[in-house]
């Protein structure tokens, strides 16, 4: 009866907003994800576990993200953010009451202060002050797979330098072993935004880069890092076209579509979103990886606020906060209606709701695959993609949605939920397809990451990208304050690489302090090349000179394992 497995994975990343701003904009983001998503969704794994269901859920968590949660400030400020979002709650109340609020009201303050101290209690007691000693646990226990992520979630089909690209997954495999203990098996490439091999130049005029030159597909450099898989999105698996396949299962024997000395050759080709394909840029022999393809019906079910099941009117919503404590009063009510409509929260309304959304899933997800089972004849695999903070953030109940899913998958006779590893073994794919460029954005094209409004960002990046380049390019050894500084540039030009400054841009969510940010780490990543080149020049450095160099490492304290070696060419 079985029909295929069901492989959720989501995608957990924040840029680096540690010492820089607090709220709205900043740590605020930090500390709302942990509270509202990473410490509920432990929470969720741990109770699945402990009831004897694996919860098989693939998570991957960027490396900029974990540096914070594991930066040695980071458990007091939650702290103080905790105890902060508490003292708010019992201000209202006091409040509310001279203001003669409803009971009800008044009631929700105090849900709100004990809400905060159970999830400061839950990040002391059970997971040690540290989410990624709770996530790594629950991976060594076999209940959850962690991927990876581009080191500082750079955009790399965009980057100007093979160099950048194998940097950002060399700092990412590195990362993941100092957090984790082990090598990631797969990764989430930022925006899931992927490149082929070809004559690729850039799309503003920024020499060298605006000159055509031969750059490796972005799975050739997975490959080379023994990375075997990664996801991507519907639209561009339904433009692939095969390439050939393996025809034993160690993947030793290739034939490729055309081989003449094979009568009627013919892959066994389907290009729908329920299969795992190896990807190639059209030679298998420089490298492949497997990719799971995001299902976009599935996928919207849950992710849509207008149409799926986020908009619930008895679900909290998101968006109307109470000016003084920020601390959110009301349901969503109607998604379509003004704020001032909005009428007051009731956490008990949910639970029903929850259980039905969730028995109404695990049914379109056993049709979807039952379905492929009866055309196909074979199990498939169903992929579910999602940003984290949707379970928690966003979505204030997606954490028990979320539970009641995969407990109810545990019990289906056609569907299981497991992790993306164990599913690529059990698939174990042969065939060799080449897919088209793209990403998961707006016209699944780069269109969100280089437009109009942020395309000066591309300016500043290649210019930087060149300059260190020249700078490597006279440096054999750098030893002592040479290489302290150039390590420090290095790590500029990776939080330059974010892609979320071009996204925070263009959706105008907080373009101002996108800018912003950006501007600050291309002008400390310049003053840091100037530095050295006023020491290649035998020179000393002021005091302010000095001062600068200890300021920017204190702000910005990412990745101690840097190397500099890793800046390289990995095809050369």
């Amino acid at each position: 009866m079985h029909s295929g497995n069901l492989v959720f994975i989501l995608h957990t990343h924040l840029p680096w907003v540690f010492n820089h701003g607090k709220a709205p904009h900043g740590e605020a983001w930090l500390f709302e994800a942990v509270a509202e998503c990473y410490i509920p969704l432990l929470n969720v794994f741990n109770e699945l576990n402990a009831e004897g269901i694996n919860p098989g859920v693939t998570l991957d968590i960027s490396p900029i993200l974990c540096e914070q949660l594991e930066h040695p400030d980071f458990k007091n400020r939650f702290r103080n953010y905790c105890d902060s979002m508490a003292a708010a709650a019992v201000k209202d109340r006091k409040n509310f009451k001279s203001w003669g609020y409803s009971e009800h009201h008044i009631w929700l303050t105090k849900y709100w202060e004990d809400w905060y101290k159970s999830r400061l209690d839950d990040f002391e007691k059970k997971y040690g002050h540290s989410v990624i000693k709770g996530l790594k646990e629950l991976q060594d226990n076999g209940a959850i797979e962690i991927m990876t992520c581009g080191a500082t979630h750079g955009y790399m089909p965009l980057l100007g330098y093979d160099r950048s690209i194998n940097l950002q997954i060399k700092v990412a495999i590195e990362n993941y072993k100092k957090h984790f203990g082990r090598e990631p098996k797969g990764i989430w490439l930022p925006e899931c935004a992927y490149r082929p091999a070809y004559e690729w130049h850039s799309m503003i005029p920024v020499a060298p880069f605006n000159q055509k030159q031969l750059r490796a597909g972005i799975e050739q450099f997975l490959a080379l890092h023994g990375i075997e898989y990664f996801v991507t999105d519907q639209d561009l698996i339904e433009r692939i076209n095969p390439v050939g396949k393996y025809i034993d299962d160690n993947k030793d024997k290739f034939v490729h579509t055309d081989n003449p000395d094979i009568n009627n050759f013919q892959p066994d080709f389907t290009p729908t979103p329920l299969n795992i394909f190896n990807i190639s840029s059209g030679n298998p022999d420089y490298g492949t990886a497997a990719v799971f393809t995001r299902h976009r019906d599935i996928a919207m079910q849950v992710w849509s606020g207008e149409v799926g099941y986020p908009g619930e009117p008895d679900y909290l919503d998101f968006h109307k906060k109470h000016l003084d404590s920020m601390l959110r009063y009301w349901r969503v009510t109607d998604n379509k209606a003004d704020m001032m409509y909005k009428t007051l929260y009731h956490p008990d309304w949910t639970e029903d709701k929850t259980e039905l959304q969730a028995n109404h899933f695990i049914h379109h997800i056993e049709n979807t695959l039952n379905w492929n089972k009866n055309k196909y004849g074979s199990p498939a695999t169903l992929c579910a993609p999602f940003d984290t903070e949707l379970f928690g953030h966003w979505w204030f109940e997606g954490p028990e949605f979320l539970k009641k899913v995969i407990k109810g998958l545990y019990h289906s006779p056609y569907v299981n939920t497991v992790s993306a590893s164990n599913q690529l073994y059990n698939i174990n794919p042969r065939e060799i397809v080449t897919m088209p460029e793209g990403s998961w954005g707006e016209n699944n094209n780069h269109d969100v990451w280089m437009n109009e409004n942020n395309k000066w960002t591309w300016e500043a990046i290649y210019n930087s990208e060149l300059r260190l380049h020249k700078i490597f390019e006279k440096i054999d050894i750098p030893k002592g304050m040479l290489k302290r500084v150039m390590l420090q540039a290095v790590r500029e030009l990776m939080l330059m690489h974010s892609s979320d400054w071009q996204f925070l841009i263009h959706t105008i969510a907080a373009k101002d302090y996108a800018e912003q940010r950006f501007y600050f780490h291309t002008n400390d990543f310049n003053r840091l090349c100037d530095i050295i080149d006023i020491l290649l020049e035998g020179k000393d450095l002021t005091n302010e000179q000095l001062s600068f160099i200890d300021k920017t490492e204190k702000l910005n304290p990412v990745f101690p394992e840097l190397e500099l070696g890793w800046w390289q060419d990995p095809f050369k």
